[in-house]
């Protein structure tokens, strides 16, 4: 397993307390995230069940992969959504995937757009609405919801196109899913899907006041180094794109949610926190356990102890 390029020092521990551990004042609210429920799987269902807020006042961030059916994914937002006084949803594969039994036959953009309007039926937040303030001890900070996808450039090593990256990743038989389910129309094909939500969102974010903070909060990591605990490194290229390696230093971001990898735990690029919030499968979970609890607290930040990170993703059948 390679260590993260910039792990949290010593004095900037690398994880954020569970819920309930901290001393934020009664009735104040906190900023949780999670992502990966995967919440169509069986053994998941109890646990999307069991999140609660610690307040009437918590918001929660849900970075992607809720489930692959629309009426499993409403289930788990609706639920959430009466729970926590603000849910704020980013699409992962898994929703944009087209499955042979889901009844709703949209593919692409069409799905995508089908889902954003799920979501405001159930007054549930999505990349296609204005930045929400969340109301802070120290002032406001911007909740930025990002669907970005990627474009093949987190390349397997020793490769240097796209078609040469796919060719090794078909030879080892280490496969996302998404090749076959994950269809980008009407966009030829999902990097031009991905480089047109990638200069929009680049646009929103530009025009945003530079004197709010704002927590960036997608399902795939902004940067590379985080997939580099990966146990097959030719899946990297299906976590994100080098199009966003600099939005966490060019913009006023404090923080940085994201889920995907399966890989639960908190490192520091550039002096800025980075979040993987996920839940994963029952065989990931079961091994690591949830030892920092199932929602992460993002804000306020309150360091614990550091927690070492664990690897284990990807396997043959390109699941995440």
């Amino acid at each position: 397993m390679t260590a993260p390029s910039d792990p949290a020092p010593p004095s900037a521990p690398s994880a954020a307390p569970s819920p309930g551990a901290t001393s934020v004042p009664p009735g104040a609210g906190r900023l949780l995230a999670v992502s990966d429920l995967h919440a169509a799987v069986t053994d998941n269902r109890p646990i999307v069940e069991s999140l609660h807020p610690t307040s009437e006042a918590d918001w929660l961030i849900v970075a992607g992969d809720v489930a692959e059916r629309p009426d499993d994914i409403r289930w788990a937002l609706a639920l959430l959504a009466e729970r926590f006084a603000k849910v704020i949803w980013t699409p992962g594969n898994h929703e944009l995937w087209t499955l042979d039994k889901d009844p709703v036959r949209l593919r692409g953009q069409a799905r995508y757009e089908h889902l954003v309007q799920l979501c405001r039926e159930l007054g549930v937040l999505t990349p296609e609405d204005p930045f929400p303030l969340w109301p802070g001890p120290e002032g406001p900070v911007a909740i930025a919801p990002l669907f970005l996808l990627y474009d093949y450039t987190f390349r397997a090593p020793g490769t240097h196109t796209k078609e040469e990256s796919l060719a090794v990743a078909h030879e080892s038989g280490i496969v996302c899913n998404d090749e076959y389910l994950l269809h980008p129309d009407p966009y030829p094909t999902r990097d031009d899907w991905c480089r047109a939500r990638v200069a929009e969102t680049e646009r929103r974010l530009a025009a945003h006041d530079p004197e709010i903070p704002l927590v960036l909060a997608g399902h795939w990591p902004l940067v590379r180094e985080p997939t580099s605990v990966m146990w097959y490194p030719e899946f990297a290229q299906w976590c994100g794109t080098e199009l966003t390696a600099d939005w966490h230093r060019r913009f006023n971001v404090t923080a940085v949610v994201y889920g995907h990898l399966h890989i639960p735990r908190t490192t520091w690029y550039d002096g800025v926190r980075f979040e993987e919030v996920s839940i994963g499968y029952p065989r990931e979970w079961r091994e690591r356990g949830h030892p920092r609890g199932l929602l992460r607290q993002i804000l306020p930040y309150e360091p614990e102890s550091a927690a070492p990170a664990r690897s284990g993703t990807a396997t043959s059948g390109g699941s995440l």
